[in-house]
């Protein structure tokens, strides 16, 4: 599984910057911040002021593809994070990404959005290291934004950017304990051009865009497990359907409903009932759910961002309240088939990692 998000994450990216021929660069920033307290339970966890570097390399977009006009012609490429957390219970964690940068304001202006998979050097261990909560498995997700201000090609071939940057690491509740670290740092650094100059960017005049609504049919699966630490990992399966309806080029919206077959919170009512009958939970609760949503997609070229927000109709057993989110990338292999990574939560309390295929008719 590890495996498969791995090539999830990365392999879109890859191909979108294999389809045309662009101008590219390489980047190397140092970064240093510090640990953002979202969660009491890690300020034992908070020592020093974590520090690492970022090295990417990207290519740049010009126009060959109606796409890249529209999104005022990105930057996509790869990534990797070195970073000492500065604690010797979270140690150091190295990471790989995919990513996208996005440029504002006379692109002086630019937003990276880096998804990938990092691996930490001293996960928790209830013996060895028991004090790390953050991160319950050595490899973990990992999600990072930049927003720097930019100059590209300031001595020659050489620029400098800088600003600030943001961190993510969890494994989304694959295995307990999970707090997540999240790292708030200001990052300086340079970019070096690999082509003597930049071609130019080609106009494009946007056509009409008119689609009927469509209607999807998906199905996730995963494995998860409770805050419990040993309760154990257990699979679990979501059927989704939804009606969309395009908006134009980039966007459209979405209504449709989720059933939830989470195995882990079966165990968490049999083990609630038995360890703890002052909650008074009998251990017969339904651990199924069924929830509606909204949510909107956000379509780069084969790739799109989704974010919905459920509420649950059924809700036999309480946990974490009826409300929830779903953000992530669903890449199409077709007009009509489609891959989906996903994060389901509960506010900021993660749940699960999903796995997804779907169908779009």
């Amino acid at each position: 599984m590890k495996r498969l998000l791995c090539i999830f994450i990365i392999f879109p990216t890859l191909l979108i910057a294999q389809e045309k021929s662009s101008d590219s660069y390489f980047g190397l920033d140092y970064f240093s911040g510090n640990i953002a307290l979202h969660n009491n339970d890690i300020l034992h966890l908070i020592a020093g002021h974590p520090e690492g570097v970022i090295f990417s390399y990207n290519k740049k977009t010009f126009g060959n593809d109606p796409w890249e006009a529209r999104y005022n012609y990105p930057d996509y490429g790869g990534s990797i994070i070195f970073q000492n957390l500065r604690n010797d219970n979270l140690g150091k964690n190295i990471g790989v990404y995919g990513h996208f940068n996005f440029y504002f304001l006379n692109r002086k202006l630019m937003l990276r959005i880096g998804q990938g998979l990092a691996h930490t050097s001293n996960p928790y261990d209830k013996i060895e290291n028991s004090k790390n909560i953050a991160f319950g498995t050595r490899i973990l997700s990992s999600t990072y934004a930049m927003l720097n201000y930019k100059q590209d090609r300031l001595f020659n071939r050489v620029g400098l950017q800088g600003g600030l940057t943001l961190v993510h690491y969890s494994n989304a509740n694959v295995k307990a304990p999970n707090t997540s670290i999240n790292t708030v740092a200001f990052n300086l650094g340079l970019t070096y051009a690999l082509d003597d100059e930049d071609s130019e960017y080609m106009g494009y005049e946007d056509s009409k865009f008119t689609e009927s609504i469509k209607y999807n049919l998906a199905f996730r699966t995963g494995i998860n497990e409770s805050d419990i630490v040993g309760s154990g990992q257990y699979a679990f399966y979501i059927i989704s359907g939804y009606a969309d309806k395009r908006l134009s080029h980039k966007s459209a919206i979405q209504f449709g409903a989720d059933v939830f077959f989470s195995n882990f919170l079966k165990e968490l009512i049999y083990y609630k009932s038995v360890a703890f009958p002052e909650e008074n939970v009998s251990g017969d609760e339904d651990y199924k759910r069924v929830g509606v949503f909204a949510g909107h997609e956000l379509f780069i070229n084969k790739l799109s961002v989704v974010t919905q927000l459920g509420y649950y109709v059924y809700y036999p057993y309480d946990f974490e309240g009826r409300t929830y989110f779903r953000v992530g990338l669903k890449y199409y292999f077709a007009d009509k088939f489609f891959g989906a990574l996903t994060l389901k939560s509960h506010g900021a309390k993660a749940e699960a990692v999903e796995f997804g295929i779907g169908v779009r008719l």
